[in-house]
């Protein structure tokens, strides 16, 4: 998760200070204290997936530990795709942490929706700036023996809808206005403000410090892979590439690339709540495209492969969805690559004169690693995908002759004691 910026603490600060009530200043019985102390503040954005529930768990742990006075929570959240038993864990833990902890939904314009309402629901205090939204709970997945209705007399309302800022405020469920981040950490009763005068202007200044904590730079990665569009689109590129580096021979950038995008993936697929049968649609579609690929021409496969590819699409998530602009770039994307791009890179391959497939046998290359019995093999400074034709591996280096083609593998032997090329023999006799 991204640090809040210096220009956002900044604004923390000239909102605290423009408040110039008196009445506001939030200080101890006796006055201000020796140690006003500091909160801490992180910033929770997307759905709730282990790395987050982790992540809130353990600055709590860290909250308690090193004496905070508060823990705030700046929410932006749809949902949670986290484990039931580990919301219910993080929901007990935020209601019987030694540090209080607060929830504020924003900047405007955020939401605390379905769980991320519910944990929402045992923070104290909730707030929520003008924009914001906070509800559509749904199903409770907490113990109501153990936590009661969410939102207590108010739940039913906020099962199947959203209020904001004002229906909050009036309701309850908010304690205080809170336009700014700022605003709602100087109405926390354990922040400690002073007044100054300036140019004969009374004005609240902050004496209990703020302290931002953020994800670490690998959990925010696998956080954002956990994304649905983001784990969608890094399976369709990485099968995309990968499928273009069968067609090229060799592995290079492109398959290392595919590899690592479907890799990346595995970790969204993972937590998120894919569809089996969908994403099987998915990767079958591609094999159904590689079958036209290898003739160069679509035809009937790939329409089958389109097919596929877009019902697949569809019904990916279940109970989530991808936005139309993802979608239509993927389809977009995938119809000029197999329609045109692919077919058209395989048809030049394998029509002109300086590649051809008649041409290729008898042509001397030299093998790129260990032949044994496939590997890679350089002809006229292009790799391919050959397989000896001999129980006898051929080593990295050695020269080697093509026999015979089989679609796009070469059948190769070694150059030295291997058959004369049947051209050679022609032009001497």
């Amino acid at each position: 998760m991204s640090r809040l910026s210096s220009v956002g603490v900044l604004l923390v600060l000239l909102a605290v200070g423009a408040l110039a009530a008196p009445s506001a200043a939030q200080t101890a019985p006796d006055g201000p204290s020796d140690d006003p102390g500091f909160i801490t503040i992180i910033e929770v954005s997307g759905l709730i997936d282990p790395i987050l529930v982790d992540f809130i768990s353990r600055s709590i742990d860290e909250a308690e530990e090193t004496g905070a006075r508060h823990l705030v929570i700046n929410l932006n959240s749809p949902g949670a795709v986290a484990p039931d038993a580990d919301i219910v864990d993080l929901a007990r833990q935020i209601r019987d942490a030694d540090v209080p902890v607060g929830v504020w939904i924003g900047p405007s314009g955020s939401q605390a929706l379905g769980v991320a309402a519910q944990l929402a629901s045992v923070a104290d205090p909730v707030g929520v700036p003008p924009g914001s939204r906070i509800g559509d709970t749904g199903r409770s997945i907490l113990p109501a023996d153990e936590f009661g209705p969410l939102f207590g007399e108010h739940a039913q309302i906020l099962v199947d809808g959203a209020i904001g800022d004002e229906r909050a405020l009036e309701l309850g469920i908010a304690a205080a206005p809170a336009p700014t981040i700022g605003e709602y950490v100087i109405a926390l009763p354990d922040f400690e403000t002073q007044e100054t005068v300036q140019d004969g202007v009374t004005a609240l200044e902050p004496r209990t410090v703020a302290r931002f904590a953020e994800l670490e730079l690998i959990d925010q990665l696998f956080h954002t892979v956990a994304s649905p569009p983001v784990a969608y689109m890094l399976l369709v590129i990485g099968l995309a590439l990968i499928v273009f580096e069968l067609f090229t021979a060799g592995v290079g950038i492109a398959g290392l690339v595919g590899a690592g995008s479907i890799i990346l993936s595995g970790y969204g697929l993972w937590v998120l709540p894919v569809r089996p049968l969908a994403l099987a649609l998915v990767v079958l579609s591609f094999v159904a495209f590689s079958i036209d690929v290898q003739t160069g021409v679509p035809r009937l496969w790939t329409g089958i492969g389109g097919v596929g590819f877009l019902l697949g699409t569809l019904a990916f998530y279940d109970g989530l969805s991808i936005s139309w602009i993802t979608l239509i770039a993927a389809l977009v994307g995938i119809t000029l690559t197999f329609i045109s791009g692919m077919p058209a890179m395989v048809r030049t391959r394998f029509s002109t004169p300086t590649i051809g497939r008649e041409w290729m046998v008898g042509e001397p290359g030299l093998a790129r690693g260990t032949v044994d019995p496939d590997g890679v093999v350089i002809v006229r400074g292009a790799p391919w995908k050959a397989r000896t034709n001999r129980a006898t591996p051929i080593a990295d280096g050695d020269p080697v002759r093509v026999v015979s083609l089989d679609g796009l593998l070469l059948e190769v032997e070694p150059a030295d004691g291997g058959a004369r090329d049947h051209r050679e023999s022609s032009s001497t006799s």
